[in-house]
């Protein structure tokens, strides 16, 4: 029991499916063939008769090089960016720090004294019906 999904004919899909041809499919075939082409070229002049095996060879060592170089001055200034602005962090910090320790110490002696305020009247009434039961012989 499969349901039979209808291909659209309308005239926008069938435009779009000749643009997709033009504009995605065309590029990519003509890059790749140039690619092909470009890697024919590289292997006829490297491999010839009187051919430079080693140029060619440091040439491509350079083009596989300089990205990474690229990459790595990028990630150094990253870097370099970071530890100045964690310099500049930590120059503030102990201040604020110093501050906010400060007013969680504060907050923690209310919070303390507020549970035990609220605890107490708990406390005291179990206190009294435990002297009750004692008094009266009652687990």
């Amino acid at each position: 029991m499969k349901a039979k999904l209808h291909q659209p004919v309308h005239e926008s899909y069938k435009r779009h499916r000749r643009e997709m041809m033009w504009q995605i499919v065309l590029p990519v075939v003509f890059a790749a063939l140039l690619f092909v082409a470009l890697i024919v070229l590289i292997n006829i002049a490297t491999f010839n008769q009187d051919g430079d095996v080693g140029r060619w060879a440091a040439i491509s060592t350079i083009w596989i090089v300089i990205p990474i170089m690229v990459a790595g001055v990028i990630l150094l200034a990253l870097l370099v960016a970071l530890v100045y602005l964690m310099k500049r962090l930590l120059g503030i910090t102990p201040t604020y720090t110093g501050l906010a320790q400060d007013y969680v110490h504060l907050a923690s002696s209310y919070i303390k004294r507020g549970t035990e305020m609220a605890v107490k009247p708990v406390l005291f009434l179990d206190g009294i019906g435990a002297s009750v039961r004692a008094f009266f012989g009652r687990k």
